[in-house]
């Protein structure tokens, strides 16, 4: 991948078809429309019609493809494009992103359409696409040694991990192995959502209010990092051995109230009136009460399963949501303001949230009906972007400039 990355563009390539100056512009596309396929997917099936007959079963696809087919392909799109700001070095575009980009369609086509549940091809299929996110990640970071950044590649790698997990399992019919890669991910992308949402997140307000930014507390920071790297070391034990339940509550209970500590001090208050920003701090705060519900959860305070889902529908989708909005108009030199309809999506991601996460904590036995209504509010969430965003994400920038 480096020495393909290397290789001279063919301008009219780039030219003709602007989708391939950077890596933000298909990823963040084809990654919002598979969501939409994959959530109608799962709600046939959850209505008790079979559409898809997948690689390991609709309840592993579901998990898997909302994991490493929408997620994998918004992380790699947020960082092979930011990883150019970032060092300077070029971003992957061109051939190079067509190659990647198939390889990513390939996953998802070979676990969808599987001949057969034993089959290997599919899993390789699906396995070779983050190590080349990887790749391309640290050829950029290390050409210029610039070792503050090389953090996401060792997260990428663990991806890879929990990829192989969760596939593994599939061929050895176990479903702990399964539930421990799945668990991993979560923790993974929570991870990439806290480092990144650091950066950003006091950033885009200090810059949209006009207010300095809060100053930065090292021992808050290492805190916050740290005690999300704990969870994940911690998870990675326990696919070997079982840890106490108090050490998983103490930890993930610590990470969530010194996460929303660090959340208290960026201004979230003042950025009510711009849904770019209430929809990043309120997706942070999703991060945090998430961790919060795991720690009460192995604890016998409530289902482990919906504090995983406050962190991936509420923290993870939400925020992937409000930054491929704001990096879609950025980086295509566009101002960057709330398009129509993008604070009702975020809004209903939040309310997606709350339906599946919140709700059926207090009121299980409205479960199946809130899940339902989670569904609609993200096919809607998501339409919406599709709709404002794919005529950017395919045309050149109105500036003029490359990317």
């Amino acid at each position: 991948m480096a020495r393909f990355a290397s290789l001279p563009l063919p301008a009219s390539l780039t030219s003709a078809m602007p989708v391939w100056r950077l890596a933000f512009r298909p990823f963040f596309l084809l990654g919002a429309l598979f969501s939409l396929a994959a959530m109608l997917v799962w709600g046939a099936f959850w209505h008790g019609d079979v559409l898809l007959r997948p690689h390991g079963g609709m309840l592993w696809w579901h998990q898997h493809e909302m994991l490493f087919g929408f997620g994998s392909a918004i992380v790699a799109g947020f960082l092979l494009t930011a990883v150019q700001n970032w060092t300077g070095q070029p971003g992957l575009k061109g051939l190079p992103l067509v190659g990647l980009v198939v390889v990513w369609l390939a996953g998802r086509g070979a676990l969808a359409f599987a001949p057969e549940a034993t089959s290997l091809w599919p899993a390789l299929v699906d396995l070779a696409f983050l190590p080349l996110v990887a790749l391309a990640m640290a050829r950029a970071v290390i050409a210029v040694r610039q070792w503050r950044n090389l953090i996401f590649v060792p997260v990428l790698g663990l991806l890879v991990v929990a990829n192989a997990l969760m596939h593994l399992g599939v061929f050895q019919g176990d479903a702990l192995m399964i539930r421990g890669g799945a668990h991993l991910a979560v923790l993974l992308i929570a991870l990439l959502m806290v480092v990144l949402g650091g950066r950003v997140i006091p950033f885009f307000t200090s810059r949209k209010l006009g207010r300095p930014q809060a100053e930065r507390l090292n021992w808050l920071e290492r805190a916050c990092m740290g005690s999300v790297m704990l969870l994940v070391a911690m998870q990675l034990v326990s696919l070997v051995i079982d840890l106490p339940a108090i050490a998983w509550a103490v930890v993930a209970l610590f990470a969530g109230a010194i996460n929303l500590l660090r959340l208290a001090r960026w201004d979230a208050p003042r950025s009510l009136h711009e849904p770019l920003l209430w929809g990043l701090h309120a997706s942070y705060g999703f991060v945090c009460l998430g961790l919060v519900m795991w720690g009460l959860a192995v604890l016998g305070w409530g289902q482990l399963s919906l504090g995983l889902h406050a962190v991936t529908v509420g923290g993870v989708g939400t925020m992937m949501l409000a930054m491929m909005a704001r990096v879609s108009l950025g980086h295509t030199g566009r101002t960057i303001q709330t398009l129509p309809g993008i604070g009702l999506a975020l809004g209903l991601m939040l309310l997606a949230a709350v339906l599946r996460a919140l709700v059926p904590a207090l009121w299980p036995q409205v479960s199946h009906w809130t899940l339902s209504l989670s569904i609609l509010c993200w096919l809607v969430a998501f339409a919406i972007f599709v709709w404002h965003y794919a005529r950017p994400l395919l045309t050149p920038r109105v500036d003029g400039q490359d990317g």
